[in-house]
């Protein structure tokens, strides 16, 4: 049996890491070669692209796509991981809060904002993970970091007890800590705040109606048809601009030798990866336009 070639869209059960799911899925399918394309934690669920075989080499560009998700924000307590996982360390005896009022605040969120990275993540400082250090009992300065929040809304409001459970929908950039901001939409309404749940319901353009469970991706596997649900690897970078070169010069490209311009349509006139294929409509690999006004092999996909 051929090995896979692909993205595979994978919804992450609660009680994995995205370790635990790249590990079943390579017992699944009998291959090693397999990559994820960003990390959730263990309690939350979603799509998680795994990157399969020659794809691996496309992680780091689907890495850097926008991702959406959708939380549960619980106004009145806060814990030390900043989701209901952790010690409580902070809690009122009431909160008074209007559904105005946390639309007001959750517009605020919108745009370039600063987070601090939670103690509770896979960010390293000196060498050393912030969760190890966390786990010791020991607290370090982190440096904020900017990240963007393209859309946010609320999507309801649920009084649990004492407790308001606000859920919304944000779309963001890579890197943003959606536990850091349901602390921080509390701070700005004057409440400690604590992730309740958290789903990622998009990422690298695939939703999660798109996705397999991890059993459905082994009776596909079983039943000879999980190639059909395979996202091609050129077909997962798509927001890359998509460019064509000549017959004469095809062997050139995938001999990784620089081309001119001319040789390529529509003309790449800015700096910044594309795609390229033949003239069948093959993808041959990823190129850039380099300082010199060439044009350069990136990665190089087809074969000669």
């Amino acid at each position: 049996m051929s090995e896979l070639e692909g993205v595979l869209a994978v919804f992450k059960p609660a009680g994995f890491t995205s370790h635990d799911v790249v590990a079943k899925a390579r017992r699944i399918l009998g291959m090693k070669r397999i990559g994820h394309t960003g990390t959730l934690d263990p309690q939350v669920t979603g799509v998680l692209p795994l990157c399969l075989g020659r794809a691996t080499r496309v992680v780091e560009y689907i890495q850097e796509l926008p991702k959406e998700y959708v939380a549960t924000l619980r106004l009145g307590m806060s814990s030390d991981t900043e989701d209901l996982t952790g010690t409580i360390t902070e809690s009122v005896d009431e909160v008074h809060v209007t559904e105005e009022e946390i639309l007001a605040v959750l517009q605020q969120f919108t745009g370039v904002i600063s987070q601090t990275p939670p103690m509770y993540s896979a960010v390293k400082v000196d060498g050393k993970r912030l969760y190890e250090l966390a786990r010791e009992g020991k607290t370090v300065e982190r440096k904020s970091r900017e990240v963007e929040i393209y859309e946010i809304e609320m999507l309801g409001m649920v009084w649990n007890d004492t407790y308001p459970d606000i859920t919304f929908r944000a779309l963001c950039s890579k890197g943003t800590y959606i536990r850091t901001l349901c602390v921080d939409i509390g701070r700005a309404l004057g409440l400690p705040g604590v992730m309740v749940k958290l789903t990622r319901t998009m990422s690298a353009g695939i939703r999660a109606d798109h996705c397999l469970t991890l059993e459905e991706i082994a009776e596909h596997r079983a039943a000879g048809t999980l190639q059909d649900h395979l996202i091609p690897a050129d077909q997962s970078i798509a927001h890359m601009p998509m460019h064509t070169v000549i017959e004469e010069k095809k062997k050139a490209a995938l001999q990784g030798q620089r081309l001119s311009t001319r040789f390529v349509s529509p003309e790449v006139k800015n700096a910044g990866h594309f795609r390229l294929y033949d003239l069948q409509g093959l993808f041959l690999g990823i190129y850039e336009l380099d300082e010199s006004g060439s044009i350069a092999p990136v990665k190089v996909f087809a074969q000669m």
